[in-house]
């Protein structure tokens, strides 16, 4: 970590959490923990099949339990919704037909939860029986198989078949030329199989409406503008009339970045009921809302000189994206528009599509869409540099992007701090003393990465600012701030407090954040695609700076002197020149409120418009900044079980400013331990017809889906990496999604370098690691790969 910058008092210092001991004590409400008059609880019913047609519905003895006051089905909202506006394809609850095991059929409020369960079992539903679709290969292979009414969804365009969502091609540079100029090429296939958030906090919702029409609805959502927005159109509401409040939120890592049929649910029951509804759902219901990771089937052909430049890389990948669109038009970009830095591709094409299955709806997850690209292509980048005899770490300084440039797919890059990253975990982990020289068995590999700061484009299409902010000074010397943003445990609500202090002079224990509450605070979109810090945050340095620019002409009025020889800082007003001339900060703040009358001002960030290419598809990916990451993991491998320890992650983290160096840290440390994670242990995966009922989950509990334990976690060192970006709120980028990704092709290469195996499809479990040294030992292949300088003719730079 840089030195501190001496011009700030709380920017870039450790600091405490504002809400932090609120948490660790137990006092922090959470959606579940609240309760109001007269509040029912309200239960789905959940579809048995992964594709039937819904023949009838009969709730009438649902409706006749006592304790029971209302039954809902998908008839009564039939509008069409889905969180990207152009693909919207789902509805509250079905209507006509379910497209997954664990698809919304109906739903019931009752006294209590075991009474609404009993009403789930009264309700009747006849359903028709359709064929199911798992696999995305047979989904987009069933053009012309089916009965058009058989397929997942109706066609959306000519050449598409319903199982379609999206589909991209997109070509940069001369790729045939690139590969002509090739000397060593590598093709590979890769699978990343799906996984789940794990979020500890399952989703839960509270509806209410009150007197006169007016909803409101309390929700453990991270967005919850968009939540607001599609209530009301769902509903049929004006949206004045629609109010959504987040408590505090358990956790969720893109899994709550959208509604869902609860949110709907509730809202609906109590209009219906005129009573309060709340659903909470069970963690077998948490697995199949999934919105998880989706499985990606990839192939890469990436063409090299022989003094290392890359100079094509070809991409086809398959999206299987369950039952439903939710972000998948993104990710389908995301597959390709992410890859195209640290490095300096030359020519690039990418075709993705993405299918559609009868599986839970696949969405974002922690670094949305890029993770699964970034493990492939990272591990075709070792397989170039063992092919051309380099050091895999020199290989990617040879194609270093660089600042201040254009990506070959024209994505904008301000401060770019990669090299620096790949220096902290070389000389941290001991790279060029211990890769390939560690015994057999242990082994060393590296990763690097890419990671936006927000997209550049809001998901329905205006002009209006992405973020804002509200402040309010009061003369005791405490200062509110309104805001939009969603604190879902990685620190929105303290960085706006830390921001304000600076700004404004206060002590940190002065400023209270008031946010989640679209009645009162101004709009931010929400906590997706790592935006918070850089938007949320300039649209608070905007609003502190308006007011401090108020207060500081007060106080140099008062003083007959200089606004610009005001400063605010450490609970004082004061001028540096002049020892006499200081106040507290509470005086100052009153003499402005005298001068000006009740102080306040709003703040907002909207991004920059010439960040990419003007091309279709060149806005998604565009972000006004760039993160950028490096890994080294150190990993035993036991031929003999294939078992995989990790032993340690060394992750450097290009953060821009880090704001607060202990957030920062634990932002990398967790993402780094969700990729070891996902690269070991985690399978999102289902039955087939071969293997008991198809489409039902294998392993709906935390019981069954693995993740891993403190006890599993490797040993994870943070370093973090400064480049000061020019539009960042004093200079800060992302660090919440960035840091997941080199942890996974970093693994694998660590594996390679370890008994000289590749393993191109996760997870990286024992009998697969077992099934890969056993065919390297057959062929005469297992042992360890020889260091560069130590190959026969060596002459390539190493």
């Amino acid at each position: 970590m840089s030195e501190q910058p001496s011009e700030f008092s709380v920017i870039g210092r450790p600091q405490r959490k504002i809400d932090g001991l609120a948490k660790s004590t137990g006092r922090a409400a959470y959606t579940d923990d609240l309760t109001l008059p007269g509040l029912l609880h309200g239960k789905i019913l959940r579809s048995p099949h992964p594709h039937a047609r819904i023949v009838s519905i009969d709730t009438s003895n649902a409706e006749a339990l006592p304790g029971v006051h209302g039954v809902l089905v998908g008839r009564e909202l039939p509008r069409l919704y889905g969180i990207i506006p152009w693909t919207p394809d789902e509805t509250a609850l079905a209507v006509d037909r379910v497209r997954h095991i664990g698809d919304g059929v109906a739903a019931v409020a009752a006294v209590d939860e075991d009474t609404a369960l009993r009403a789930l079992g009264l309700i009747e539903v006849e359903y028709e029986v359709l064929p199911a679709i798992l696999d995305p290969q047979d989904a987009l292979a069933a053009e012309g198989s089916y009965d058009a009414g058989d397929y997942i969804h109706p066609p959306k365009k000519e050449g598409w078949n319903g199982n379609v969502t999206k589909m991209v091609a997109l070509e940069f540079g001369d790729l045939e030329s690139g590969f002509a100029s090739a000397d060593i090429e590598v093709e590979g296939g890769y699978r990343f199989e799906g996984t789940t958030h794990a979020a500890i906090e399952p989703h839960c919702a509270i509806g209410q409406f009150e007197a006169g029409g007016r909803l409101t609805v309390w929700s453990s959502t991270q967005v919850p503008h968009y939540l607001h927005r599609e209530l009301a159109q769902v509903l049929e509401l004006d949206p004045a009339n629609v109010r959504v409040i987040q408590p505090p939120v358990g956790g969720a890592f893109g899994g709550k970045s959208e509604p869902f049929d609860l949110e709907f649910c509730v809202a609906a029951l109590a209009r219906k009921t005129g009573r309060p509804v709340k659903i909470l759902y069970t963690r077998e219901e948490v697995f199949y809302a999934h919105r998880g990771r989706h499985p990606f089937d990839m192939w890469y052909r990436t063409g090299m000189t022989r003094d290392g430049r890359l100079t094509a890389v070809d991409a086809r990948i398959v999206l299987d994206g369950g039952a439903y669109a939710s972000f998948g038009l993104v990710t389908t970009y995301y597959s390709g528009q992410l890859l195209t830095a640290p490095y300096d591709l030359g020519a690039y094409r990418f075709n993705s599509v993405r299918a559609y299955t009868n599986k839970p709806a696949c969405g974002p997850k922690r670094g949305h869409g890029s993770v699964q690209p970034r493990f492939a292509f990272e591990v075709q980048v070792d397989k170039l540099a063992e092919a051309g005899g380099f050091d895999p770490m020199e290989l990617r300084r040879r194609n270093l992007l660089g600042p201040d440039t254009r990506t070959v797919n024209e994505l904008r890059v301000t401060s770019n701090g990669f090299e620096q990253c790949l220096e902290s975990v070389e000389r941290a982990s001991g790279w060029k003393e211990r890769w390939r020289r560690l015994p057999f068995g242990r082994g060393l590999g590296v990763a690097g990465s890419t990671y936006i700061s927000g997209t550049n484009y809001p998901i329905y299409p205006n002009d209006m600012p992405q973020s804002g902010i509200q402040v309010q000074i009061d003369r005791s010397g405490r200062v509110a701030v309104f805001s939009g943003g969603s604190e879902i445990g990685q620190g929105t609500d303290s960085a706006m407090a830390y921001i304000a202090a600076e700004e404004l002079g206060v002590p940190l224990a002065h400023v209270r954040v008031m946010r989640g509450d679209t009645d009162f605070t101004p709009v931010d979109l929400g906590a997706y695609s790592s935006r918070v810090t850089f938007m949320l945050g300039n649209a608070c340095v905007d609003a502190c700076r308006k007011v401090k620019a108020q207060v500081c002409e007060a106080v140099a009025h008062h003083w007959d002197g200089d606004p610009d020889a005001v400063v605010l800082r450490e609970g004082r007003a004061f001028d540096p020149s002049d020892g006499e001339r200081t106040m507290p900060i509470r005086r100052a703040f009153q003499i402005a409120e005298a001068r000006w009358g009740t102080l306040g001002a709003t703040g907002s960030y909207n991004t920059p418009k010439d960040v990419h290419g003007s091309y279709r598809g060149g806005t998604i990916g565009a972000s006004p900044a760039y993160s950028f990451t490096a890994h080294v993991a150190e990993v035993e491998v036991d031929p003999e079980t294939g078992v995989v320890r990790v032993d340690r992650i060394w992750v450097a983290h290009d953060c821009g400013r880090a704001l607060n160096p202990v957030l920062v840290e634990g932002q990398m440390e967790g993402s780094a331990y969700m990729g070891f994670g996902e690269a070991l242990m985690e399978e999102h995966v289902f039955k087939d017809a071969d293997h008991g009922r198809a489409g039902l989950h294998n392993a709906p509990s935390l019981l069954d889906y693995r993740i891993p334990t403190s006890v599993d976690t490797p040993a994870l060192e943070a370093l973090i990496v400064e480049s000061i970006d020019p539009e960042g709120p004093y200079g800060a980028k992302e660090a919440g999604e960035g840091p997941l990704h080199p942890s996974i092709p970093a693994i694998a290469n660590a594996i390679h370098d370890a008994v000289g195996v590749r393993v191109d499809r996760l997870p990286f479990s024992p009998p697969r690691v077992w099934r890969a040294i056993q065919a390297a030992r057959e062929a005469g292949t297992l042992g360890k790969p020889p260091h560069p300088a130590d190959r026969v003719g060596a002459g390539v730079a190493s």
